[in-house]
């Protein structure tokens, strides 16, 4: 699996929910799971959350931390265990850095009633995709929210919180893959 942390802002907007877009524009091919850092706006119809369309909700955040992850493979279920997995990691990632009191409710994070992120897993025609965005700050969200910063957080170990959580995300990937290859199956 590909790890990239792009240094320069890039606006989230649901654009990035299409296949092959890390190679189409940073030219990563295969499996790959991409960090990068700037504004989250999703209009209405970009959503891919139907509950969310019906709600007519827009999905915004002044600056939040994005993680687009593709594997290439069309398995929405194992897609949305792998979202949760990853919303795992970056819970338990965060707790190492002392953020706390952090709770996951299915494949978002919140600390104490306020969300801390956003979440979808999605099919293309030719893969699976993830986006999870981790608020860094959360004036002008739409819903009770809280950022990193505000957790205590500082500025410099934003970009080093996004490589732990893609190298962990890499590692259990990697990991999986090889504990289906080292058993044997049974009659």
């Amino acid at each position: 699996m590909r790890t990239l942390y792009l240094r320069e802002t890039l606006t989230y907007d649901g654009s990035q929910l299409s296949s092959l877009w890390a190679f189409r524009y940073l030219g990563l091919q295969g499996d790959s799971i991409v960090a990068f850092r700037g504004p989250c706006r999703v209009e209405r119809e970009a959503l891919v959350d139907v509950a969310d369309y019906l709600a007519s909700s827009v999905i915004y955040s002044p600056d939040m931390l994005h993680f687009l992850v593709e594997h290439f493979e069309q398995d929405l279920e194992k897609g949305v265990l792998r979202q949760r997995l990853l919303v795992v990691i970056a819970k338990e990632m965060l707790e190492r850095k002392g953020v706390r009191p952090l709770e996951r409710r299915g494949d978002d994070l919140f600390a104490e009633d306020r969300k801390l992120s956003v979440s979808v897993a999605t099919v293309t025609p030719v893969s699976v995709m993830i986006h999870l965005g981790l608020n860094v700050r959360a004036e002008g969200v739409p819903v009770k929210a809280v950022g990193l910063l505000e957790l205590g957080l500082r500025e410099e170990e934003i970009r080093e919180l996004a490589e732990a959580i893609m190298e962990a995300y890499a590692g259990e990937t990697k990991g999986v893959f090889l504990a289906r290859c080292k058993v044997r199956g049974v009659p």
